[in-house]
């Protein structure tokens, strides 16, 4: 998976020299103590902490997000924009905005930016590249032949992009322009060209230089759903229903009939061998989609994401490794840095069967709407913990990942994983990132030709 091609560049880039990128403007420098607070305010925290790695730690020409903010090698790829995370990014503005974290004219005015910048980016067949240099907009290879069209990447950002254009629409001249461009880039995305001349299939990569070496197709079940979705329900460049449900879907073999802990795991998660993978599996698609009352020929959608995180929650708190650490409130496993056998920082996909006693605390708090009273437990853990709270709370909230076990913290971020926090715990409080998103018609649209209904949303 391309995850693994993530682990080689980021352990050989990590040695890299340093310098500082900071923005000083934005919602606040430092954090207020923590005692005793509600909920509310609990979470208005967190989620003003993880917008400031996409406000004062942007790239700083396209306001975009940075692959990595590293507090301990601060100027590590300071130009390396990121595009899912990126897409994350702007999602986790709009919640800025609407929280008021952030003013809204300033806010607009970054978002022009970085819409103007993508607008002028390097593009393959309407896809961005994995990463682009932030100055230029010129493709960043992600790996030797990987230096053309990230088609998952886009459908993040594209992902993003829907609910700019639907929360700006109604508004000011200044924001229904924004929201003309925010549509104008998703329509430019040529969907069926990554058919890969045809075939009823997806797949992740083109190159002009390499075309289709890598040859991913995109199968389920992992982080690639909304691949799909956005595919289905382009006005432009459409990908037929057939791919979905023989590719994706695996002609019906996408269904698992196994249990962790007494609990459907409904699908085959790819390389899981009958577990559950990491936990991001159950945020990149859904920042956007609504699993609540989501279903098609293959799950209740619901059921999928509220049975990972459960099998997840009961996995730490089983912690058959006996890692000291893990329970209760303090679980989660998923794909970030880590720490490599030799005490150096590393990066891999953390999960049942890949678990080397690191937490990642994304994998709890971007799982809010599904188990919102143990993401709680771990929220208050991270930030409230006697012993942990001074070592694990940085400057845009709690670090990418720890280690309770080998008293171990890395204090760098990255934009994935910083991404998908306030956008799923604002999707827990209002459903607002959902509404947007459900609430397209080319998204419905889409929907209903692969064969998906909702409860929740008509359409």
């Amino acid at each position: 998976m391309k995850i693994f091609q993530l682990l080689f560049i980021l352990t050989f880039c990590i040695s890299c020299s340093s310098c500082d990128s900071k923005n000083d403007d934005g919602p606040g420098e430092e954090n207020p103590p923590v005692g005793q607070l509600t909920d509310d305010e609990i979470m208005d925290l967190a989620q003003k902490d993880a917008l400031k790695y996409f406000w004062n730690y942007a790239e700083t020409n396209s306001k975009l997000a940075r692959e990595r903010y590293h507090v301990d090698d601060s100027s590590l790829d300071a130009n390396i924009v990121t595009t899912g995370g990126s897409g994350f990014g702007l999602m986790t503005i709009l919640v800025g905005i609407e929280r008021g974290f952030v003013p809204r004219g300033e806010a607009i005015a970054r978002l022009q930016t970085s819409l103007n910048f993508l607008e002028n980016a390097d593009r393959f067949h309407g896809a961005w590249p994995h990463w682009m240099n932030g100055t230029t907009g010129d493709v960043v290879p992600f790996g030797q032949v990987d230096n053309g069209g990230d088609l998952v990447e886009t459908s993040f950002l594209c992902e993003a992009l829907i609910c700019i254009r639907e929360y700006f629409k109604n508004g000011t001249e200044e924001e229904k322009a924004l929201a003309q461009k925010a549509d104008e880039l998703w329509k430019g995305v040529e969907w069926d060209w990554y058919t890969k001349g045809g075939e009823n299939a997806l797949y992740w990569h083109w190159s002009p230089e390499y075309e289709w070496q890598i040859n991913f197709k995109l199968e389920g079940y992992n982080e690639c759903l909304i691949t799909y979705i956005m595919a289905a329900a382009s006005p432009t460049h459409p990908v037929g229903a057939e791919a979905y449900h023989q590719a994706w879907a695996r002609n019906g073999n996408i269904v698992h009939p196994g249990q962790r802990f007494g609990i459907p795991v409904i699908f085959n998660y790819n390389g899981a061998t009958g577990n559950v993978g990491p936990m991001f599996w159950a945020h990149y698609s859904y920042l956007g989609l609504d699993p609540r009352g989501l279903t098609d020929d293959y799950a209740n959608y619901w059921d999928l994401v509220k049975n990972h995180t459960e099998i997840m929650y009961q996995y730490c708190v089983t912690n058959p490794y006996k890692w000291e650490g893990y329970g209760e409130d303090c679980w989660g496993l998923t794909a970030s840095y880590t720490r490599n056998s030799n005490g150096s920082t590393g990066y891999t996909a953390h999960q049942p069967n890949n678990d080397r006693g690191v937490i990642t605390p994304t994998a709890a708090l971007s799982s809010f709407p599904y188990m919102p009273d143990e993401c709680m437990k771990a929220m208050r853990f991270f930030y409230e913990n006697e012993n942990w709270k001074d070592r694990l709370i940085g400057p845009a909230g709690p670090y990418d990942a720890f280690s309770p076990h080998y008293d171990w913290v890395t204090r760098r971020y990255l934009a994935i994983d910083q991404g998908t926090i306030a956008p799923m715990i604002e999707n827990h409080r209002t459903g607002m990132l959902w509404n947007l998103f459900m609430n397209a018609p080319e998204v419905q649209q889409g929907l209903q030709a692969l064969g998906f209904q909702s409860s929740q949303h008509k359409f």
